[in-house]
């Protein structure tokens, strides 16, 4: 079980992110999201690394925690990046999701004041995925240069 772990969290990393070490810098090329736990796991290792994060494409529900977990002037976006929330949701054993309010919540409540605002201003998190892009992206997070 450990094995299929570190498997599925290197295959996460891999398809996620493209690092260049010698630019020191994690760069999301696509990502559709996922299992939170992996996200925070491997979010949470490039805080500590230092490096800075280029948004590069799109970085939907899961994968949007990076924004609170990396600290924001390490984090720029590029005209391709699109940011999707939508509210926390879980599976039950039939296989039907249900929203976790409560969850959903204090994810919201972790993202940075603008994010957060921006959402607040669409209605909130819902099942509807949020894309933020373009300008009101940009009037976030600096372009990447």
């Amino acid at each position: 079980m450990q094995r299929a772990a570190f498997v599925t969290l290197t295959m996460l990393a891999t398809a996620l992110l493209a690092a260049t070490p010698a630019s020191a810098e994690v760069r999301i090329i696509q990502s559709p999201g996922g299992q939170v736990g992996p996200f925070l796991d491997l979010f949470e290792k490039v805080r500590a690394s230092g490096e800075r994060v280029v948004i590069d494409g799109p970085c939907l529900s899961a994968c949007t925690l990076v924004l609170s977990i990396v600290p924001g002037e390490r984090i720029c976006v590029t005209r391709r990046a699109v940011l999707g929330f939508h509210a926390a949701r879980s599976v039950d054993r039939r296989g039907r999701f249900y929203t976790e309010p409560e969850a959903s919540e204090a994810v919201l409540q972790a993202y940075p004041g603008p994010v957060r605002d921006w959402i607040s201003r669409r209605g909130g998190l819902t099942a509807r995925l949020l894309l933020l892009k373009g300008r009101d992206l940009a009037a976030i997070y600096p372009l990447c240069r």
